[in-house]
């Protein structure tokens, strides 16, 4: 079987020795070659036809990883996974180049020497793994985005003070802030209902996702806080590492946010946001899978089905990164509709009546 090549991007001989180590762990996949900067990466992307995928550092010399993503995007298409500092220039470049079309990245660990761990091993042979998988194509940045420009003012939503009586409740993994990136920006300012997400991403890149989403979209987006009243027409995401859940308190709904463990493999966790959203009562609800590895948000789906006037979207196969979650979903039989990522945000102002 032939094995998986990939290039290794980093101005640090220490990360390129070490994730070189690290791949030589995995039977399936070699390092076919490494470059210290962008501009040496595309001299050997364009030497060597048979890369399978890059690892790419975001803050490079010469040419940083950004500008390098956006030539290899343009010229040769193929799977990059990005490697990021656990900062807030950091996260905010990861956003970005996952919108340019990268297809995952990994956060370097705040002490360097905590990048051999069993779990940083495991984790980056997987995603080299699973982003050789991906086919990627040159029409990275969809048209039927939405960008607010400058003198567009962010429209209060008429609905913000009316009592919560619907939600939307949206879960996706890898693929996830490019596929958001394509929904979120069109969903109506009058919706009458929260819209709640759980995407799977470490502290801190969260904030710069929700950050991003609010500059494009007609509602307001924002990190979720512990102890916040939900609002319609407002975008909540859930914090990197704690789970989103949700209590009554008289009339309103407030969220709260814990550490506790893991849930289907993740924190935050899709079915934990939606397990608690089946032990209150709504008039309608909304939930929703996109893309995404693996299986977490199918059960809480399921129980969420339980209720009356719950409706379920998963996302097409043909539209996402990686068909595991909708999938997982549409396998249980818990799915309403499975539609493609620009008939989504449609589906859901149709839904809500706006």
């Amino acid at each position: 079987m032939r094995k998986i090549n990939v290039l290794v991007v980093d101005d640090s001989a220490f990360i390129r020795k070490m994730i070189i180590d690290i791949l030589s762990l995995d039977n399936e996949v070699t390092v076919a070659d490494v470059a210290k900067n962008g501009k040496e990466a595309l001299e050997k992307l364009n030497k060597n036809k048979d890369i399978d995928v890059v690892t790419l550092d975001v803050e490079m010399p010469i040419m940083d990883g950004i500008q390098t993503l956006k030539e290899i995007m343009q010229k040769n298409p193929i799977p990059v996974v990005m490697l990021s500092s656990l900062t807030k220039s950091g996260a905010d470049l990861t956003i970005q180049a996952l919108n340019i079309g990268a297809v995952d990245f990994l956060t370097k660990p705040s002490n360097i020497f905590k990048i051999n761990s069993d779990e940083m091993k495991s984790l980056i042979i997987d995603k080299v793994k699973i982003a050789s998988k991906i086919k990627v194509s040159k029409n990275v940045i969809k048209k039927d985005i939405v960008y607010n420009d400058k003198g567009y003012i962010k429209k209060i939503s008429t609905a913000s003070n009316d009592v919560v009586e619907n939600i939307v409740a949206i879960g996706t993994s890898t693929g996830g802030p490019r596929a958001l990136q394509q929904v979120v920006p069109n969903i109506s300012p009058n919706i009458k209902a929260p819209i709640v997400i759980v995407q799977h991403m470490p502290p801190g890149f969260t904030k710069s996702l929700a950050d991003r989403l609010n500059q494009i979209s007609k509602i307001e987006v924002k990190e979720a806080e512990h102890g916040e009243i939900l609002k319609n027409g407002v975008g909540y995401i859930a914090p990197g590492d704690k789970h989103m859940n949700f209590e009554k308190r008289g009339k309103d709904i407030k969220i709260v946010l814990n550490d506790g463990s893991k849930v289907s493999g993740h924190r935050p966790s899709v079915d934990s946001m939606f397990l608690s959203l089946s032990k209150l009562d709504f008039n309608k609800v909304i939930c929703v899978l996109m893309t995404g590895m693996g299986a977490d948000g199918a059960l809480g789906m399921k129980e969420l089905k339980k209720k009356p006037n719950v409706v379920s979207i998963a996302e097409d196969e043909s539209t996402c990164v990686v068909f595991g979650m909708p999938k997982s979903a549409v396998n249980l039989g818990v799915v309403d509709s499975v539609l493609k990522l620009n008939q989504i945000s449609s589906e859901i102002n149709m839904l809500m009546g706006v």
